[in-house]
């Protein structure tokens, strides 16, 4: 099929980093609207609020006082959903039914003491200094001897389940290999035995050749639609060198990549002219991984935001996404040409 025929027909497309199929109709296009619909995010948020549990000052839920912090501030989440003081070893194994100990660290990162600011609008030294703690973060964890992965991640928007508008995001760093990972490593794994090279350098090099998913560039980074894009305008920013993991980038990519994650969050905004809802989190070498394993890994950071048509219309996955695969109907092509488009100001500015 030419890109007339994928814009035009039902088909399938398989998702390299995870070897699974998604459904694209996008003849559903045009689809009449009668299901839910989002509230629009709050507005007029304050610069400091004192009933927030992340502002500087304040007291979180368990009695600690938040120090006065400038830039970032990190700290081990009050209600983990891991637990590193915990016995290893199996907990259920009747056959069918097996379950194990899991022991991990949870961390909260707050980007930055505004309350009122969203990574699309803070300032690209300010996202830097993100950038910079993440890859501290990182290289701690991951030398703890219990930790085999670590995923960076920020949840934003209510539509995502993020309850406290203040910008921050989480750190989950895990003993075993979450499944999300091991299937990408398995692909990598597949894609170096049989091409001797990396698959999201060959998929990087096709897709700056053809152009039709690219949404931004710089220098250092590339931010697409991926062919096999799941949500929406679901984007991957990938760096054009190889590299494994934050640690590897350089003074300079790291001011790239805070320049391309404003830019893709900007566009983001601009698209509905609202705060846009999205997961994002990045995927990178996890230890112990050799290239048999990995490849290893490249470097790339996902964004899956959860609106369709308008800030108050959201894709779900239910039906037949939850029974038999993904189903999307916009096109990524279409997608990317969308957000290509946009200004690359806050409509805020």
């Amino acid at each position: 099929m030419d890109i007339i025929a994928l814009n035009k027909y039902p088909h399938r497309r398989r998702n390299l980093l995870t070897g699974e199929w998604i459904l694209v109709s996008p003849q559903r296009n045009e689809r009449p609207w009668q299901g839910q619909e989002e509230d629009q995010p709050v507005k007029n948020i304050p610069a400091h609020d004192i009933n927030c549990y992340l502002c500087p000052g304040n007291e979180r839920a368990k009695g600690i006082k938040n120090p006065d912090y400038q830039d970032t501030f990190v700290f081990d989440n009050d209600f983990a959903a891991l637990l590193s003081d915990i016995p290893s070893g199996v907990l259920a194994d009747g056959g069918v039914l097996v379950a194990k100990a899991e022991k991990g660290i949870c961390r909260v990162v707050c980007f930055s003491p505004r309350h009122d600011l969203t990574i699309a609008e803070m300032d690209e030294r300010d996202i830097t200094k993100v950038i910079e703690e993440w890859t501290k973060q990182y290289r701690e964890l991951m030398a703890r001897p219990e930790i085999n992965a670590v995923i960076v991640f920020e949840n934003r928007g209510r539509a995502m389940g993020c309850s406290n508008p203040h910008p921050h995001g989480q750190i989950w760093a895990t003993e075993s290999l979450p499944r999300g990972m091991e299937q990408e490593v398995e692909s990598f794994g597949r894609y170096r035995q049989e091409k001797k090279c990396c698959l999201l350098c060959d998929y990087l090099e096709v897709e700056l050749q053809k152009g039709e998913r690219l949404v931004a560039q710089n220098e250092r980074f590339v931010s697409l639609v991926p062919f096999w894009a799941c949500w929406p305008y679901e984007t991957l920013i990938i760096p054009r060198r190889h590299v494994s993991d934050l640690t590897e980038l350089t003074e300079e990519e790291r001011v790239a990549l805070a320049a391309i994650i404003k830019l893709n969050t900007v566009k983001y905004d601009n698209l509905f002219k609202m705060s846009f809802p999205y997961s994002m989190g990045f995927h990178q070498l996890g230890v112990g991984l050799s290239a048999q394993d990995g490849g290893p890994l490249h470097l790339h950071l996902h964004y899956y935001p959860p609106l369709l048509r308008s800030a108050t219309i959201r894709k779900f996955m239910v039906g037949f996404e939850l029974l038999g695969e993904a189903q999307r109907d916009i096109t990524p092509e279409q997608a990317a040409e969308v957000l290509r488009g946009l200004p690359v100001e806050h409509y805020k500015s």
